[in-house]
């Protein structure tokens, strides 16, 4: 495992990033690096033809060298034990269809290589507490904030999914809040939503708020709105847990600057005294995660936790 390499890769909606990491190093090979864009609607061949270029453009440029396999980071619902898709609301041509036989015919190598799977946001938490700034603590929380609000928490590098101090499967999502659930608030919808509510007009994403919080007064007053927002969601399990840091990535957190006052004052306010910073890997974050994956002596203490699906 000394020299040995594995591929990340980063499962999105529109498109799939993968990359080479040395294992015992923890350390991203920016060479490796490959993206392609695709419609997750397209037939099942489409989507892991665009899957395969993106792979076999990594593969091409290990250069012989010793590859322990593929860990992905993945949306759900998936069985991540057997590396079989259950979604429907994206890539629903890929429902039921078994990823690593489907697509290990279509890569540049002589022999079927091992795939590991495992939710997206886990994968990214996963790599933070490995690489990131969560790598001087011992229990990491870790969301995710875009078009959804993916969590995690990580107690010595491995991800907690179990027990009474973490929701189920360490998700926050589908829990209720307000008139909703969770998803419903800490998502890029919710700007979006709200701000058409208050002015009737419509704006295409987080980033135009932000271009537009100097000068209107409605988008200024939605970042703080939503910091209050987030703190009365997380304050009850980063306590429960007891966190010794935060971090948030997803689109969102470029929006840092305009929640964090409000949302550390929240915390403070109930007596939750801890770091929260912006994601220091980003994208890089779920690309380390899901190739720890493939370390050997990682991957006996996530698999223990999958869930049966």
């Amino acid at each position: 495992m000394k020299d040995t390499l594995s591929i990340g890769v980063d499962i999105g909606g529109t498109h799939i990033t993968c990359a080479a990491v040395h294992i015992a190093e923890g350390r991203l090979l920016p060479d490796t690096l490959s993206r392609q864009a695709y419609d997750h609607e397209a037939a099942a061949d489409v989507v892991l033809h665009h899957w395969a270029n993106a792979l076999n453009h990594t593969l091409l440029r290990l250069d012989g060298a010793p590859l322990a396999g593929i860990g992905f980071a993945m949306p759900g619902p998936f069985d991540y034990r057997n590396g079989v898709s259950k979604m429907q609301h994206k890539f629903p041509r890929l429902y039921d269809l078994h990823i690593p036989a489907a697509l290990n015919p279509l890569l540049a190598t002589d022999h079927n290589l091992p795939m590991r799977f495992l939710n997206d946001a886990t994968c990214f938490a996963v790599g933070e507490a490995w690489q990131g700034t969560g790598r001087h603590y011992q229990k990491v929380v870790v969301i995710t904030l875009g078009t959804g609000f993916g969590s995690a928490f990580i107690d010595r590098g491995i991800p907690v999914v179990t027990g009474a101090l973490v929701p189920k499967e360490g998700c926050l999502w589908h829990l209720p809040f307000r008139e909703g659930i969770a998803d419903d608030y800490f998502s890029t919808r919710w700007f979006m939503g709200e701000y058409r509510k208050q002015t009737g007009e419509s704006v295409a994403g987080v980033k135009e708020l932000m271009e537009k919080a100097d000068t209107d007064a409605t988008a200024s007053s939605l970042f703080p709105q939503f910091g209050r927002n987030l703190a009365e969601c997380l304050i009850p399990w980063l306590r429960d847990f007891g966190a010794d840091i935060l971090i948030i990535g997803g689109n969102i957190a470029h929006a840092f600057p305009l929640f964090a006052p409000d949302f550390r004052e929240a915390l403070w306010e109930a007596d939750v005294f801890l770091p929260v910073v912006p994601s220091l890997l980003m994208e890089n974050a779920a690309l380390l995660g899901s190739a720890r994956l493939m370390d050997d002596s990682f991957w006996p203490h996530v698999a223990l936790h999958l869930p049966r699906i």
